[in-house]
């Protein structure tokens, strides 16, 4: 029978800080992984899957080294082992999700399979929570799944157009746009519905009313002065499009 395995515990370096969220924030040249594993074999295992899959891997075996390098910042994700020398990674669990870095995902790790100790983990934070012994793909495929939840999504671009005092000013791509009535009037009613097609026809009884003239080129000669403005702000693209015969449209 094997003797049992010996660790040396592991002790923070002389001067240095272990609070959680402290120092530098440029810790490495890229985000890494942190792996809190104290099983050698396994985190070997771990850590050759995540690197072939081209992730950054940052391994610790004790919780006080955990910290310890949480603290530099530059980390990605945290995959936590529940049972450790030194503690558990609930605890670690439990402090990231009380301090700066509470929005860090947290993949947690543990021999223990019971409902209950999956219910305890996420209670406590962790966003997953795998049982051992798992497949590797596995973890790299739950890895990928919390870095694609947390990864900031793309924010809605700001509309060229925005209306304001109930239709008396319209700003283009945040500049108040100096316009005539009929300006506006024009502008306005492609704005109430863009990609649609609208003749002269319409242009001009819906701007002009009953001071309509004949001449379909009274829409033309302001639609002219209209694009003048838009392009005084942004020459490209032009919004408004000419339909040869049928009218004009915003794009």
């Amino acid at each position: 029978m094997s003797a049992p395995r010996q660790r040396v515990p592991w002790r923070p370096p002389e001067g240095a800080q272990a609070v959680l969220g402290s120092g530098p924030a440029n810790g490495l040249s890229r985000a890494a992984l942190l792996l809190l594993e104290d099983d050698p074999a396994i985190a070997q295992t771990v850590q050759f899957a995540l690197e072939r899959e081209g992730f950054a891997v940052e391994p610790c075996g004790w919780l006080q080294e955990a910290r310890m390098r949480l603290a530099r910042g530059g980390i990605a994700a945290a995959i936590l082992d529940v049972g450790l020398p030194d503690g558990s990674g609930l605890d670690l669990c439990r402090e990231l999700r009380a301090g700066p870095q509470a929005r860090l995902p947290i993949l947690m790790l543990s021999a223990r399979s019971e409902e209950m100790d999956k219910v305890l983990g996420l209670e406590l934070g962790a966003d997953d929570y795998l049982a051992k012994p798992f497949s590797p793909r596995e973890l790299v495929a739950r890895v990928r799944a919390l870095l694609r939840r947390a990864a900031p999504q793309p924010a809605d671009p700001a509309p060229a157009f925005v209306v304001e005092g109930a239709g008396s000013r319209v700003r283009f791509h945040g500049e108040l746009l100096s316009l005539t009535r009929r300006e506006l009037g024009l502008l306005l009613k492609l704005l109430d519905a863009p990609q649609r097609i609208h003749s002269r026809e319409l242009l001009l009884d819906a701007v002009w009313g009953q001071d309509a003239d004949s001449a379909d080129r009274t829409v033309d000669t302001h639609i002219k002065t209209l694009r003048a403005k838009l392009r005084a702000v942004r020459p490209e693209p032009d919004p408004i499009r000419t339909h040869r015969g049928l009218g004009y449209s915003l794009e």
